[in-house]
């Protein structure tokens, strides 16, 4: 990837500082009651209830200070804290009827000041608006995803190949039988090398090379989970695909993909693969694609 430039660096952060301003981010009294942004963000996204683990990883908070807040909260009647029942090595944290109440009140009151700052706008403003966020929160989820090159028999690649042989299975008229799967040994080491996209450090998305010949690579299997679709993640993958195989001192990278995956076929295209005929035999196969790689 490009160099971020200090142009782009400044935009982003011109408006972090704008924005946290207008919603109130620095007041002590978040959104007017006596609290925090930090506890009433702790609060919210307790739900029903959690463990502090899953709570930790999800905010990407440090444990110590996790559980200050949460011990704060306890002490304010807002959440219980226990064991969980079945694992004790797990704290829960789960909200009282209180702090409840309290979460419905910030609900209301984020309204009110959302509406308030959408309300010196028109409706096609307001939609103009709405989509920017969109894409701004679909961009930043994107940059948050780490693409990292794992063994091909970590129980993370093996539990994306599950996920994108289910996948699969379901769209292919034929069904796809999983022992078709790239096999751990050709996808790692001098064989070849196996890619797994983290969020938030859950598994979201996957992608395989391995060599077919000198100076020859394909690539295989690549999957994004359903919940991280449509963010481009595919075509991050598919970069750092083409990345290794440059490493690795391979000039052509081929692959191929079934009739039913259209979509695949016209990512495949604009990112600079070509058709070419039939190189392997393939059963779930239709469309065969290659790309020549500049070193």
């Amino acid at each position: 990837m490009e160099p971020v430039s200090t142009e782009h660096v400044t935009a982003f952060r011109r408006f972090n500082r704008y924005f946290t301003r207008r919603i109130g981010v620095l007041d002590d009294h978040y959104l007017g009651q006596d609290r925090p942004l930090g506890e009433a963000r702790l609060l919210f996204e307790i739900g029903d209830g959690m463990s502090l683990r899953e709570l930790r990883s999800r905010l990407g908070l440090d444990a110590g200070y996790l559980s200050r807040m949460a011990k704060a909260l306890q002490a304010q009647g807002m959440v219980t804290l226990s064991a969980h029942p079945e694992d004790s090595r797990l704290r829960m944290i789960e909200p009282t009827a209180a702090g409840r109440v309290e979460v419905k009140e910030q609900n209301r009151r984020a309204n009110l000041v959302a509406a308030g700052l959408l309300d010196g706008l028109s409706e096609p403003q307001r939609a103009e608006l709405a989509g920017a966020l969109a894409t701004a929160q679909r961009l930043l989820r994107l940059a948050s995803i780490t693409v990292t090159l794992v063994d091909g028999a970590a129980p993370d690649a093996r539990a994306c190949l599950d996920g994108y042989a289910a996948d699969i299975d379901e769209r292919f008229p034929e069904g796809f039988d999983k022992d078709d799967l790239v096999a751990p040994q050709e996808v790692s080491g001098d064989a070849g090398a196996f890619f797994v996209a983290y969020e938030e450090d859950r598994p979201v998305g996957c992608g395989a090379l391995r060599r077919l010949e000198p100076g020859v690579g394909e690539i295989r299997h690549v999957w994004v989970h359903p919940t991280a679709r449509r963010l481009g993640l595919a075509r991050r993958l598919l970069d750092a695909l083409e990345q290794e195989a440059v490493a690795r001192h391979l000039s052509v990278v081929r692959l191929d993909t079934h009739a039913a995956l259209t979509e695949a076929q016209a990512m495949y295209r604009a990112c600079g693969y070509t058709a070419i005929p039939a190189y392997d035999d393939n059963v779930y196969a239709s469309h065969w694609f290659e790309k020549r790689l500049a070193p």
